[in-house]
C-alpha cells in the first residue's frame, strides 16, 4: 500500500478539523508519540493530533480515508507489542482530550466513559459509589480505558473477575469511513444480530476508533486478604497454582515471580521481603478478598493447607493496606525493574493453567539452548506467564535475528501445550510473525477480509496484527 504523505496543504486542511492548538508537528512532539514501552522501538509520527470530540475524529478519518494517510490511534502509549507505534508515518492520533467520565448509573451498575480516562481514575471513581470494575493492568495509574479495549487488557483480579471484554455493554465507534456507529445495547444480554461489541474489542485500533464506551460495573468487595508465599523450586510454585483450585478456593488474584524477578525488583524500588534465603527460587502472590473476614481467613488457612504440600517457605499474611499496597508494589513493578537492567521482548504466553509448570521448565530449556536469559513472572492462576527475554550481552545478530528461532519455538510449544500466544498484551506490530503457529491459513483469511471489510483503504493502525 502506498500512503500520502503529509503536505502543507493537507496538514492546513487537517487544522480545519481539529481545535486550534491542538495539531502538532514540532520535532519534540513527535518524538514523544514516536513510541510506547515495546522494546527501544522508534516510529516517527509526520502529526499528532488530540481532537476532544467524535466529530472531530470522525471528519479527520472520513479526510484521511479519501486521501489514503495512515491513521495510529493511542492512548497512554504503555502497550507492550507496539500496537500504538505509527509504522508508515502518517497521523499519530491521541485520545486523551477525550478524558471525561460521562455518567455512572448506579440503579443500573453501569457506567459510561470516554476512551481518554486512566484506569486508575475510573475505578476510583466507581467504587466512591460503592461500585467495582475489576480490570487492573500493571499500569493502571496511567494506561487508559480505550487501551485496555484495544488489547482487551486483564491484570491480576482477571482470574476471579473476568478481563475488559467481561465489562463491556456497549461502544460508540468511529468508523475509517467517518461514519459514526453504536455496536450494541446498554443491556446484559444481547442476541441482535452479530456481536460488533466484542468483535471491536481486542482488535488493537485497526478496525475503528473508540469514542464511547458503557461498562458494567458490580457491587465492591470490601475486604482483601494478601498472601506472599516462598518456595524453594519455581516449578513447584507452578505446580501448586493448580492445586489451590482443584482444592475448591477461588482466589481474586494469584501471581508468580521467579527469584530473578523479585531481586531485580527489590534493587529496583528499595523495597524489602523478610527472610528472603538464598534457596528461595520463585514466590506466589495470592490475594483473596469478599466482604466476611474471617470467611476470608479460613480460604487463606485452606490455601496455605493446601501448598504445604509443595515445600513452601514461611507465609507472610498482609491484611493491613500499608503491607498489601508494598506487596502489590513490587509485583506491579517488576517490568519497570526489568526495563532498568536490560532491553527485553516480552512474550505473553498463556496455557491451562495445570499446564504451567511445563511452560516454564520448557522455557528455560529453550534459554539454554539459544543462550539468552529469561526473567518470568504474571498471572499464574490464569496460566498467563510472561517471559521477558534480557538483551545483556547478546550481539546484534543473535539479538535481532537468531533470538526469533528461539521465541518460535517457545510460542510452538505454548501451542503444544494448548495455549497460545498472548493473553492481554495484544499481537501488535512484534508477534504478528508468530500468528501462523495459532491459526490455520483459513483463520487468518477471514479475520483479514473483516480488517479488509471495516477498513478497505487500509488507513487505521496498519502494519499491525497481520
Amino acid at each position: 500500500m502506498k500512503y500520502t504523505k503529509i503536505d502543507d496543504e493537507i496538514l492546513n486542511d487537517i487544522k480545519g478539523f481539529i481545535e486550534s492548538g491542538f495539531v502538532y508537528c514540532n520535532q519534540e512532539k513527535l518524538s514523544e508519540y514516536s513510541r510506547d514501552e515495546t522494546e527501544d522501538l522508534i516510529f516517527r509520527p509526520e502529526i499528532v493530533v488530540k481532537p476532544s470530540s467524535t466529530s472531530e475524529i470522525s471528519k479527520l478519518l472520513s479526510y484521511c480515508n479519501t486521501r489514503k494517510i495512515p491513521v495510529t490511534p493511542c492512548g497512554a502509549r504503555t502497550g507492550l507489542s507496539g500496537g500504538s507505534l505509527p509504522i508508515y508515518g502518517g497521523i499519530s492520533l491521541s485520545l486523551e482530550r477525550l478524558n471525561k467520565i460521562i455518567d455512572i448509573d448506579e440503579r443500573n451498575l453501569q457506567a459510561t466513559a470516554e476512551p481518554g480516562v486512566i484506569n486508575q481514575v475510573f475505578r476510583d471513581c466507581v467504587e466512591e459509589k460503592g461500585l467495582f470494575y475489576p480490570p487492573d493492568p500493571a499500569s493502571k495509574g496511567s494506561c487508559t480505558l480505550g487501551g485496555n479495549l484495544a488489547e482487551n487488557a486483564g491484570g491480576p483480579k482477571a482470574l476471579k473477575y473476568g478481563v475488559t471484554k467481561d465489562y463491556v455493554l456497549n461502544l460508540e465507534v468511529v468508523l475509517p469511513s467517518g461514519d459514526v456507529i453504536w455496536t450494541g445495547a446498554n443491556v446484559l444480554k444481547n442476541a441482535t444480530g452479530y456481536n460488533l461489541t466484542q468483535l471491536m474489542i481486542g482488535s488493537e485500533g485497526t478496525l475503528g476508533i473508540i469514542t464511547k464506551i458503557v461498562f458494567k460495573l458490580i457491587p465492591l468487595p470490601t475486604k482483601d486478604i494478601s498472601m506472599l508465599v516462598p518456595f524453594k523450586s519455581s516449578e513447584m510454585a507452578c505446580q501448586a497454582v493448580s492445586a489451590v483450585f482443584r482444592a475448591g478456593i477461588n482466589p481474586s488474584a494469584l501471581e508468580f515471580m521467579d527469584r530473578d524477578a523479585i531481586d531485580w525488583t527489590l534493587k529496583y524500588t528499595d523495597a524489602k521481603i523478610n527472610n528472603l534465603t538464598d534457596n528461595i527460587q520463585a514466590h506466589l502472590l495470592i490475594e483473596v478478598d469478599g466482604n466476611n473476614i474471617e470467611l476470608l481467613y479460613k480460604d487463606c488457612e485452606k490455601i496455605a493447607d493446601v501448598l504445604s504440600e509443595f515445600d513452601c517457605g514461611e507465609i507472610l499474611i498482609a491484611d493491613s493496606k500499608s503491607q498489601k499496597d508494598q506487596l502489590w508494589n513490587i509485583r506491579r513493578r517488576v517490568s519497570e525493574a526489568v526495563k532498568s537492567n536490560s532491553v527485553y521482548k516480552e512474550e505473553d504466553t498463556v496455557v491451562p493453567r495445570a499446564e504451567l509448570p511445563l511452560l516454564l521448565r520448557g522455557v528455560k530449556q529453550i534459554g539454554k539452548k539459544y543462550g539468552f536469559k529469561s526473567v518470568c513472572y504474571g498471572h499464574a492462576g490464569d496460566g498467563n506467564l510472561h517471559v521477558n527475554i534480557i538483551k545483556g550481552q547478546m550481539n546484534e545478530v543473535d539479538w535481532n535475528k537468531n533470538l526469533k528461532k528461539g521465541i518460535r519455538e517457545i510460542f510452538e510449544f505454548t501451542k503444544k501445550l494448548g495455549g497460545t500466544i498472548s493473553g492481554e498484551h495484544g499481537i501488535g506490530l512484534v508477534q504478528k510473525d508468530y500468528l501462523d503457529i495459532v491459526f490455520c491459513q483459513k483463520n487468518i483469511e477471514i479475520q483479514k477480509s473483516i480488517k479488509n471489510l471495516f477498513d478497505p483503504n487500509n488507513i487505521l493502525n496498519p502494519g499491525k496484527i497481520f
